[in-house]
């Protein structure tokens, strides 16, 4: 196991958080975020507590700054710096062994609180309702607006920045870590699988299981994804996926044979010498004199082709 070392804040020791805020990164700088959060401490008068993993950057300039960061802040905040990458499922199962509330909310790095109450919203929750699972969603509102963007901005437009009533009538599929509250007796119960390597459905596998047993509930409480990807960053990211798209497939087949892209994959593995025409698919997705929307279109159409090879 990686070694870990750990930095508290002042407040750290006496708090006794009912809400515990599980923030992993990998060469991201989270200060940003972390003065965002730390701007409701006195509406929330010590319920909530943040984790903040480094997931093995090894900076130790970043680490330095984090520290002061966190010295100076009213939440209770512990940093936990891993000497290696432990990889995204077993970096959020640590943060969750290192929480004390009894519920947690599992927010990416990258995530940017839309409203002034977000923090304070989920504590209410964890609170009043205690719901099992529940998801926030997130938008577009503060992420970048450059032109190497503009394909990842409108395919997350069309298919990830959706209102609560909408994502819940797949509640298992729209469910990711960037913005998840889950209670801490569900988490002991299924916790993610550290199988999964690389990038992508982890947190919807983990969704699908949990599912099977609880509610999943869906509420408009967004916070702006920031790390917006060019297609050349998404492409790659895709390639990575396709094992771990498989892998949901073969356990979670009844799910995932609603899901459009397993359809399309599946539509896609009777097509002659598909192989070689991936890296024409790909060609058109990078091309900045196609429409984004055409572009788009071709990138999941990549992310497809991968998908079905790998299933």
């Amino acid at each position: 196991m990686s070694e870990a070392l750990h930095h508290d804040s002042s407040a750290w020791a006496e708090a006794q958080p009912i809400l515990s805020v599980l923030i992993p990164f990998l060469r991201d700088d989270p200060t940003d975020l972390l003065q965002r959060l730390d701007a409701e401490a006195a509406a929330l008068a010590g319920q909530a507590e943040l984790i903040v993993l480094d997931d093995g950057t090894r900076d130790a300039a970043l680490t330095a700054r984090l520290s002061g960061q966190i010295d100076g802040m009213a939440l209770p905040v512990r940093l936990i710096s891993l000497s290696a990458n432990q990889g995204r499922s077993e970096g959020r199962n640590r943060l969750a062994q290192a929480a004390r509330g009894q519920t947690f909310l599992f927010l990416d790095s990258d995530m940017r609180p839309d409203h002034l109450g977000f923090l304070k919203t989920w504590v209410d929750l964890a609170r009043d309702a205690r719901p099992a699972v529940a998801f926030g969603g997130f938008s577009l509102l503060q992420a970048p607006q450059d032109a190497r963007f503009a394909v990842h901005r409108h395919m997350a437009a069309r298919s990830d920045c959706i209102p609560a009533a909408q994502r819940a009538e797949q509640p298992e599929k729209y469910v990711f870590t960037s913005n998840l509250l889950v209670r801490r007796d569900v988490f002991d119960t299924e916790t993610f699988d550290s199988g999964f390597s690389g990038w992508g459905w982890e947190d919807v596998e983990w969704a699908m299981r949990v599912s099977r047993r609880f509610e999943v509930v869906h509420l408009d409480n967004p916070a702006t994804h920031m790390g917006l990807d060019t297609v050349e960053a998404l492409a790659a990211k895709y390639e990575q996926s396709a094992p771990n798209f498989a892998r949901v497939v073969a356990r979670h087949p009844d799910f995932v044979s609603a899901y459009p892209s397993y359809r399309v994959a599946k539509a896609l593995k009777a097509v002659p010498g598909l192989k070689a025409l991936r890296p024409l698919i790909k060609a058109a997705a990078r091309a900045p004199i196609l429409p984004t929307e055409l572009r788009a279109f071709a990138l999941r159409l990549y992310r497809a082709a991968l998908y079905a090879e790998a299933i």
